[in-house]
């Protein structure tokens, strides 16, 4: 719920994320400190619960929350100090509510277990209600708190892996083609007459899907969303190779192997030195068929490339690696963000020169477009 002031007030004593603390949070995030939505959100939850009234408290309750080694700790004391104390220095009050943030303590009742069962409704209500009205909207045009409600929404979302049809049988009840052997194996019970046939078809394999995210400096807007998506679809299937390009390709496959998405996305980032960089997609689809593609990652698999295709380098080169990509894998998506406006068009050098090899060109916007692609993953296989 949204207050006069436009700040997230709590329901049934849960502190929802309130502005000042998110950008305090949003600042050290920038300065460095490797900070998830857990620890935002504990930080939030530790204010309101712990009822802080002056900034003494407020400081301590951060360096519990976010910090994590005593390296961190000016960066912390600086931002701080910028985001609270210089306000208390030019006059104001250092109370809760002129500091940017509000608490409130938890709701008391009679039978407190009835009441932690009904909040807990509630809050799921209010978080579902809350992502589906934020499911059309641009991850570029989200406020810090949205971003970490959606990127909860798409951490849970549910994938089902691309699928293949194997040369290998396996034992059906119905259809397929007959299994002879068994069948004239099975009527010697029967004085050879065959009463019971049985029959055998391809069996189901996962297929190899293969994601290269590209993570330069025109899609940062895009990039995190798009990691918490690659996290989920490694999630969904051991078979789901990861990179991430922007100069260079950098394989992240094990990096994501992290169950909690927060940590998964710390270890990428400290992993790829390409954030906010340049764009070299036709260097790095290089890379990649001479690091991996050639070994056969990229034969027989669908290969899942996520850019704006705003590339720098000459787009001939570009055109050519994806035409011998184009022979090896099963099928190529390209998501690019971009093609959310409705007035897209792929004009961009690198973007045409790319388009004759894709099979499939989607948007990747939003989390309505993510929902999509899906969809699109499931109808492949």
């Amino acid at each position: 719920m949204v207050n006069d002031a436009g700040q997230l007030s709590p329901q049934n004593g849960y502190l929802r994320p309130a502005a000042g603390l998110v950008e305090f949070a949003r600042r050290l995030r920038g300065a460095g400190v490797p900070l998830g939505s857990d620890e935002v959100i504990t930080y939030c939850r530790a204010v309101g619960w712990a009822g802080v009234d002056d900034l003494d408290d407020l400081y301590w309750a951060g360096r519990a929350c976010l910090i994590t080694s005593g390296e961190q700790i000016p960066v912390y004391d600086e931002i701080f100090d910028a985001v609270f104390r210089d306000r208390e220095r030019l006059g104001t009050q250092s109370t809760s509510s002129e500091v940017g943030y509000e608490v409130a303590p938890a709701v008391e009742t009679s039978e407190a277990g009835d009441d932690r069962g009904d909040g807990k409704e509630s809050r799921s209500a209010l978080l579902a209600s809350r992502v589906e009205g934020l499911r059309d909207k641009d991850f570029s045009k989200l406020s810090l708190d949205e971003r970490l409600a959606l990127e909860s929404a798409i951490a849970r979302l549910r994938v089902s892996p691309p699928s293949r049809r194997s040369r290998r049988t396996t034992p059906v009840r119905r259809g397929g083609y007959p299994d002879l052997r068994k069948s004239i194996r099975q009527s010697m019970r029967t004085q050879g007459e065959i009463i019971n046939r049985s029959w055998r078809d391809a069996s189901i394999r996962p297929r190899r899907l293969v994601l290269l995210l590209d993570v330069s400096k025109s899609m940062s807007a895009y990039a995190r969303a798009l990691l918490f998506f690659a996290h989920a679809l490694r999630r969904a299937d051991a078979k789901v190779e990861i990179f991430c390009f922007g100069t260079k390709i950098t394989r992240v496959t094990e990096s994501l192997r992290r169950r909690d998405p927060d940590a998964a996305l710390a270890a990428v980032t400290a992993e790829v030195t390409e954030w906010d960089g340049g764009t070299r997609i036709g260097a790095s689809l290089e890379g990649f068929m001479r690091g991996w593609g050639r070994a056969g990652l990229a034969r027989d698999s669908l290969l899942l490339i996520c850019s704006d295709g705003l590339e720098c380098d000459d787009p001939a080169a570009l055109g050519a690696h994806m035409e011998r990509l184009s022979r090896l894998a099963y099928k190529i998506v390209w998501v690019n963000p971009l093609k959310g406006d409705s007035r897209y068009q792929p004009l961009a050098r690198g973007m045409a020169a790319a388009l004759p090899y894709i099979d499939h060109f989607v948007t990747g916007h939003n989390l309505a477009s993510l929902e999509d692609l899906t969809a699109v993953l499931k109808e492949i296989g």
